[in-house]
């Protein structure tokens, strides 16, 4: 575990397990969580001899609760910051949700020999809002509620997300597990209020599609075809459609959080990708 500070003070938390000799493998977590959800991750591919890092975002987990930056263009200042810190090298980088446009934004934008490869996991590119230009997007209405109910009792919000469509558990048949759901609600409530608000509209408003057009290394794209969150049909398919090198792999009824709920699966593909 240690800090890094950046530019504006702001301090960012990270964990670096694993040989500093072996490939790098950098974890980028959804809003509003932490490195922590990538625990069953990051033991996973510790075990099978990859040095694994993963970071908490300015204003959540431990990090600084920034009530500024809370955009894609810090988010990746930021990450590329810990690279250099780190000198981190043929690094594979590994974005879920919110995660994912972090990944793409930073990818796109890093130093020659930084980057390896790129996974991007129930993520928000190209675009989530609606627009004319993405009318397959969701309204700004859904966001405005999410910001509303942040605001109006956060600590209930940070139930009630987890409880149903982050992880399927309001699907017929589910078995909610309360340990997840505590779990996301404890790594919520890390967090500074002020950062999730902002977050709110970076991952909903940034448009990725120039920054997944310019990235060169190949690129994983995964995604369940029961996301919630992130609706597979304005996402996935069209990110790989942007991407140079990119692969699409859809799972057949799996959640958003499908990372958390299925690693029994995931965790292989993402190796079979990585040591591809």
């Amino acid at each position: 575990m240690g800090t890094i500070t950046t530019e504006d003070g702001t301090e960012i938390f990270y964990k670096d397990w694993g040989a500093k000799d072996a490939q790098p493998i950098v974890f980028h977590h959804g809003w509003p969580l932490s490195g922590d959800d990538w625990d069953n991750q990051m033991l996973f591919f510790l075990g099978e001899g990859f040095r694994v890092i993963a970071h908490d975002r300015r204003g959540h987990g431990r990090s600084t609760q920034t009530a500024t930056g809370n955009e894609m263009d810090t988010y990746a200042a930021d990450v590329a910051a810990l690279v250099a810190a780190l000198d981190l090298k043929d690094a594979v980088h590994v974005g879920h949700s919110t995660g994912g446009g972090e990944v793409a934004h930073y990818v796109a934008r890093a130093e020659p020999g930084r980057v390896a490869k790129a996974v991007l996991i129930g993520a928000v590119p190209p675009v989530m809002v609606q627009s004319d230009a993405n009318p397959g997007g969701l309204p700004i209405e859904v966001f405005d509620g999410f910001r509303a109910a942040l605001a109006a009792n956060r600590a209930q919000f940070y139930l009630d997300v987890p409880s149903g469509p982050f992880y399927g558990f309001n699907r017929d048949g589910a078995t909610p597990s309360q340990g997840v759901i505590r779990n996301w609600w404890r790594q919520g409530m890390m967090g500074g209020t002020k950062a999730h608000y902002d977050c709110i509209k970076a991952f909903s408003e940034t448009d990725f599609t120039e920054d997944l057009k310019a990235i060169e290394v190949p690129v994983l794209v995964m995604h369940g075809t029961d996301d919630q969150i992130v609706p597979y049909a304005d996402s996935a398919p069209l990110s790989v459609k942007l991407l140079k090198n990119g692969t699409l792999k859809s799972y057949d009824g799996l959640p958003h959080g499908m990372c958390t709920t299925h690693p029994e699966i995931i965790n292989p593909d993402l190796l079979a990708f990585i040591r591809s």
